[in-house]
């Protein structure tokens, strides 16, 4: 999507702020992910927690791909959205009763497990229903994906998964727990990867694991190798789809792969990041003695990734073609933080312009909230405007 496709005259009628999905553009990165993946009968999962719109998901849904879940929330969201149970994962170093029988009562695919108290309430509660539930080990590689240390999930200090030192405690338990299946292994290192070294890093732990493993006679029918590949957020125009061919190509010519063994990929935002769009508009302009601020209706209840993790978007104005200023993008939460970005070149902007904070798609709209009251964004489609 370029500027120019932006249907700025659609877009005045509508209350602001609201996010826009370009779905061809979805729909492509759906096929190029589905044609490369299956170029090595890879299986591959959307990681809900990027978009939970339930328009976005049917999409996904209708597309063939799995689910990846990290609540019972997103259990039920992906239900309603018409993914099948046994492509639905369940992941989350924190499984709430409820939400692990929510699972269990559907027959999803599997849990992966990331302690050995958890694995027991598992097969506690999947007793108790006389049901039997099929789980993976989240392992913990200890592989540092190079990326921003809030969105670090794979290293021996973070929360998630079980470090590979405390795997034979696991396996010594499995025996007796009759009411799980254990099925295989999981991975997530971390999010927004552009270091492709670290997915390296990640197939040379894996391999030799899985020969630990199997000098201890323990097979591995799955293995779920999580997501985290990275968008270019600064050419959302140019680069709208990542390098999907490279990705999987990669995985293939590096892990050691056993006859029928199933290899699983969990991607979310780099699937849906590039297609959305946050359309805000200026309420004000305002000089200071060094700085020009550029006042918009968007603020991080609707946008909280700046404010975050100080991440970089995109902004263009789509509303004018005047001579470039530069502006602070500012929202009106009452917070220092409510900043989209800072000496940003904007076409000159005066009141009521339009400005698209671009490749929101992944972690915008479902991180939304309603801090100061406000109301949570709606959304459009560009198919259906």
């Amino acid at each position: 999507m370029i500027k120019g496709q932006f249907p700025t005259d659609k877009f005045r009628t509508l209350q602001t702020p609201f996010y826009y999905y370009d779905i061809d553009l979805l729909c492509e990165t759906l096929g190029v992910v589905q044609s490369e993946s299956d170029k090595y009968d890879f299986h591959c999962h959307f990681a809900v927690k990027a978009n939970t719109n339930p328009r976005i998901l049917q999409i996904i849904a209708e597309g063939g791909f799995g689910a990846d879940c990290v609540s019972g929330g997103e259990i039920q969201a992906v239900l309603d959205a018409g993914f099948p149970a046994d492509k639905i994962v369940f992941a989350g170093v924190g499984k709430a009763d409820w939400e692990i029988n929510l699972g269990i009562d559907n027959d999803i695919a599997c849990f992966n497990v990331e302690s050995l108290p958890e694995l027991q309430i598992i097969n506690e509660l999947a007793y108790a229903k006389g049901k039997i539930a099929t789980v993976a080990f989240r392992v913990n590689p200890n592989v540092d994906a190079h990326t921003h240390h809030k969105i670090t999930t794979g290293l021996s200090e973070n929360k998630f998964g079980i470090n590979i030192s405390m795997l034979p405690t696991l396996f010594d338990e499995l025996p007796r727990l009759n009411n799980v299946r254990f099925t295989g292994i999981h991975f997530h290192i971390g999010s927004q990867i552009t270091d492709m070294s670290a997915f390296q890093n990640l197939c040379i732990r894996f391999n030799e694991l899985q020969e630990q493993l199997e000098a201890d006679g323990i097979t591995l029918q799955h293995v779920n190798f999580g997501g985290g590949l990275g968008v270019d957020y600064h050419h959302p125009n140019h680069i709208a789809i990542p390098d999907f061919e490279s990705y999987f190509a990669q995985f293939h010519k590096l892990i050691e792969r056993r006859p029928e063994q199933q290899i699983h990929f969990e991607l979310g935002r780099s699937i849906v990041a590039q297609c959305g769009s946050l359309i805000s508009k200026v309420l004000y302009v305002k000089e200071g003695d060094v700085k020009k601020f550029a006042i918009i209706d968007a603020g991080f209840s609707d946008l909280i990734r700046p404010a975050m993790y100080g991440a970089y978007h995109r902004i263009e104005n789509i509303s004018s073609d005047d001579e470039t200023e530069v502006y602070d993008v500012v929202g009106p939460i009452c917070e220092s933080t409510d900043i989209f970005g800072e000496n940003v070149e904007l076409n000159k902007v005066k009141r009521n312009d339009l400005i698209a904070i671009r490749s929101a798609g992944g972690y915008g709209e479902s991180m939304a909230s309603q801090y100061n009251c406000r109301r949570l964004p709606k959304s459009y489609f560009s198919d259906m405007i």
